[in-house]
């Protein structure tokens, strides 16, 4: 199951209580005070992780509690630190306070993270010459975690264009495929190896009229285009859904203006798929005419012409 939008709450460590001590012996009349301080509640860190590919984990976890710190103890004995704890997330995870509304980090690179909760600091002994003190209270936060998948190019289209089949064909990734619409209810991703270059292809849900509003889940889907470099905007030649080519093309490109101008000003590569339809061909022809742009026709069901399209990706990346 692909997750990519959960609320969790975190809770940072209390701090450690002072000590209340004094140090007497045979010639130490007054005693001495010697009570050590307490130990540093443990903070909540967010860190992003490559092996992560979704926040499925956090649907079953979504509270997280820092240990508190030692208490502080005679003979100026401080308590012990509590040790951090990590939450590991995928990478394009952005971490948001709910209720502030304030985006805390943008995890992009591998290891990179953020404390989202600082824990208490120890009370002080008596050491200080002053009354031994309670530890502070660690921090608490409600967080959002918002997925958004790394990719170096993004495939949208119809649904049933073919996208799963194009992704099976070129990259090492094994969505389901299957023939009827919105067989795909997940983003998948596949790493492709061209000639001269590697980069990641993510495989996007079908999108239709009305995706940017939301209908269809297409703007939960859409925002993982947004940090792809380039898009394959996958055609069905066949019109085997009732459909022209030349009507599907323009939807989809109209759902992406109105969804983000920066999403639509993506560089496209054209591919009209299932070109091993009968009537693939006529339809290609008035599609043609009426884009006027570089289309590169290709079946992925047989493998064909996906060697000029990955080489003509690996030149716009």
């Amino acid at each position: 199951m692909f997750i990519d939008s959960v609320k969790i709450y975190v809770k940072a460590g209390n701090g450690g209580r002072g000590c209340q001590s004094f140090y007497r012996d045979k010639y130490t009349r007054r005693g001495i005070p010697d009570g050590g301080d307490g130990g540093n509640g443990a903070d909540i860190i967010i860190r992003s992780d490559r092996n992560l590919h979704t926040l499925l984990d956090f649907q079953y976890k979504r509270h997280f509690y820092g240990l508190g710190g030692s208490h502080g103890s005679g003979k100026n004995k401080k308590g012990k630190d509590a040790a951090s704890v990590i939450i590991r997330v995928p990478l394009g995870t952005l971490v948001k306070d709910i209720k502030t509304d304030c985006l805390l980090r943008d995890l992009k690179e591998n290891g990179d993270e953020v404390l989202v909760a600082h824990g208490g600091r120890g009370g002080l002994g008596n050491r200080h010459h002053t009354e031994a003190s309670e530890g502070e209270s660690g921090e608490e936060r409600e967080l959002l975690l918002d997925l958004k998948l790394i990719a170096d190019v993004g495939i949208v289209g119809f649904p049933n264009a073919g996208k799963s089949t194009l992704i099976c064909a070129i990259s090492n990734a094994h969505p389901k495929v299957a023939a009827y619409p919105f067989t795909t209810k997940s983003p998948a991703l596949g790493v492709v190896h061209s000639k001269d270059k590697v980069f990641v292809v993510a495989d996007i849900p079908g999108l239709i009229a009305g995706s940017s509003a939301g209908r269809g889940l297409g703007d939960k889907f859409l925002r993982h285009v947004e940090r792809t470099k380039i898009l394959i905007h996958l055609v069905d030649m066949s019109g085997a859904q009732g459909r022209l080519p030349v009507e599907d093309y323009q939807t989809i490109n109209q759902e992406l203006k109105q969804y983000s101008k920066a999403v639509c000003a993506l560089p496209q590569v054209i591919a009209a798929n299932k070109m091993d339809v009968e009537g693939a061909g006529a339809n290609l022809k008035d599609f043609k005419q009426a884009i006027k742009k570089k289309i590169y026709p290709i079946s992925a069901l047989k493998r064909l012409g996906l060697e000029e399209l990955i080489e003509a990706i690996g030149k716009k990346l």
